[in-house]
């Protein structure tokens, strides 16, 4: 139990691996920040390296919030608590990157993958909210903002149906989606202003 201190730690580097960084180093040798949004999530690089290049890190980033809380739960013997903690930890480390000088992405994927860990169902409903948004509005932005302000819903609804999560899951849900929307300011800027761009198919 001395150890617990050492979660949030181990989960915020986990979380600051900087995938999408790394993958458009290797694919195309050249800085993803560089680019497009500057970002280095999924989206951007499917931007600069393809749709391909832009799977692989939306695993990778989702795959890295889900170890870290899966790692928390198994480290505390199954203690909420420290699930919660290691999962803000994450999504902090993925957009705050001490690798990339405290800068990261937006913090979507890390947060769907480390909530996937708690109630996979309230992420498929954040999906879904995503996919009708960004399906009605074509703003890929505006469709994870909405998602993250519904996910404190979603995960009060699903967690435990007729029974309300546990606090420390319904605070971390609502610190999750404030970091995101947080990270989105810019894009909320340039959808206010009627400039954020659109997700539109590329010419063949």
């Amino acid at each position: 139990m001395k150890t617990l201190w050492l979660i949030p730690i181990a989960a915020y580097f986990l979380g600051s691996i900087p995938f999408g960084y790394l993958i458009v180093q290797l694919r195309r040798g050249a800085d993803v920040r560089a680019s497009g949004s500057g970002n280095i999530g999924a989206t951007n690089v499917a931007r600069v390296a393809g749709n391909a290049a832009g799977m692989v890190t939306l695993l990778f980033d989702a795959a890295k919030g889900y170890l870290a809380v899966w790692l928390a739960m198994r480290w505390s013997h199954q203690n909420m608590h420290w699930a919660m903690v290691a999962a803000v930890a994450a999504v902090a480390g993925h957009m705050f990157s001490c690798w990339l000088r405290f800068r990261g992405g937006k913090g979507v994927a890390a947060g769907l993958g480390a909530f996937l860990a708690i109630s996979w169902q309230a992420v498929v409903a954040a999906v879904v909210v995503w996919a009708i948004v960004v399906a009605f509005w074509k703003y890929v932005s505006l469709g994870s903002v909405v998602a993250a302000a519904a996910l404190p819903i979603l995960v009060y609804v699903f967690y435990a149906p007729g029974h309300a999560p546990p606090l420390a899951v319904s605070l971390a849900s609502v610190v999750v989606g404030a970091l995101v929307i947080f990270k989105h300011r810019e894009n909320i800027g340039r959808l206010m202003a009627g400039t954020e761009n659109r997700l539109t198919r590329k010419k063949q």
